[in-house]
């Protein structure tokens, strides 16, 4: 039996794929997995470490304007999306896929295109409530589209074709234990504090933590604090965090890591998480319990990240805070009212558990085995 999974460009779009194709192995260990991916230098870390095969198909997103600049991008967009359905093609020719997985990211569009032209199984997964462009796209032929909430099914216009299924999550992240991981990673007793914003790293929210590791020296460091700076950060915030008075080698309680490899680990070792609210972030965090303070991204479609930062906020699970509203003192303030309190601190926890659907893999490898038996 062979498997394609094909996603790219953030971890949002990967770690999911990656987390049905662990379950769907474990069902099937004689299968044949691979994912088709745009090239992007977290996929080609993150899958091969995952145990899996890669081949990239060069993709360009689609731009929404209307400038000379934009019509030739888009132009190449084009031109790269149909070189890449006959690149598929030829892949699966050879490769021979009893069914297609699309988890998002630009290359998942040409690639569930070719499977379709091929009359091979797809389904899509969505894992913002509004569906991106990709989806968006090829919600329109494939044979099953996935998506995260019950709300979510109205966006589409064929509806019988429309699946809840929930965010798919590594094992991982539901049953690590907190006093593993904290020994695991070497950490003493002080309260642990995760901060990440993605495999790239947003600027203006690696310079709020290089604040709040100022803070948190002014303070006697009374908490461990664990920050992923991204590839981008990681070239100049070393330096901006010592001119922040802070020497990374002597001052133990805080450690800077351009991406946490080891996130399940880490989130579970945690008292709380500081991201953006990317579907995926948000449903790993829910899965892990892990209160968190959410600084949703401004620079997405649709508002998308405020919209999935709400919804953790609604049932208690979250402190929800603006880009524009948020300063070091507020994250440090907001920090120590959760650290200070059991009784919040297990109400987050509880509304967090309240919002995973922990089998949400193995409802996708059902879906696929259906289509793989149909096909």
């Amino acid at each position: 039996m062979n498997v394609i999974f094909t996603c790219g460009g953030t971890g949002g779009h990967i770690n999911p794929a990656i987390a049905i194709a662990n379950i769907w192995k474990e069902r099937y260990p004689d299968s044949n997995i691979l994912f088709v991916g745009g090239g992007d230098e977290l996929e080609q870390e993150l899958v091969p470490k995952a145990g899996f095969d890669l081949v990239c198909v060069t993709a360009y997103g689609i731009w929404r304007a209307w400038d000379i600049k934009t019509i030739l991008h888009n132009i190449k967009a084009v031109w790269l999306m149909l070189r890449g359905i006959c690149k598929c093609k030829k892949i699966f020719k050879k490769f021979k896929p009893d069914v297609i997985v699309g988890t998002g990211g630009y290359a998942s569009f040409q690639t569930l295109a070719a499977g379709k032209l091929m009359k091979i199984p797809t389904c899509v997964h969505e894992s913002n409530a509004m569906p991106g462009i990709t989806t968006k796209m090829a919600s329109r032929f494939v044979d099953k589209v996935l998506v995260c909430f019950p709300e979510s099914v109205r966006y589409y216009k064929d509806q019988s074709r429309v699946e809840v299924v929930g965010m798919p999550v590594r094992r991982e992240f539901i049953y690590t234990e907190k006093n593993w991981a904290r020994k695991e990673l070497c950490l003493d007793s002080r309260p642990v504090i995760v901060s990440a914003f993605g495999s790239q790293g947003a600027k203006v929210m690696n310079e709020t933590m290089a604040e709040l590791f100022r803070l948190e020296k002014e303070a006697g460091f009374p908490y461990q604090h664990i920050h992923a700076v991204g590839s981008f950060g990681m070239s100049w915030m070393p330096e901006l965090v010592k001119e922040k008075g802070i020497d990374i080698e002597k001052d133990s309680a805080i450690m800077m890591r351009q991406y946490l490899y080891n996130m399940p680990t880490v989130m579970a070792a945690a008292d709380v998480v500081i991201s953006r609210a990317g579907a995926s972030t948000c449903n790993e965090i829910a899965a892990s319990g892990t209160p968190c303070i959410l600084i949703p991204s401004p620079n997405v479609t649709d508002n998308h990240q405020e919209k999935n930062a709400r919804a953790m906020e609604k049932p208690g699970g979250a402190v929800v805070v603006l880009e524009k509203e948020c300063t070091a003192q507020r994250i440090y303030d907001e920090i120590q009212k959760i650290v200070e309190d059991p009784q919040l601190r297990e109400n987050m926890q509880k509304a967090l558990h309240g919002m995973v659907v922990p089998d949400s893999a193995e409802r996708v490898c059902a879906i696929m085995d259906s289509l793989r038996k149909r096909g």
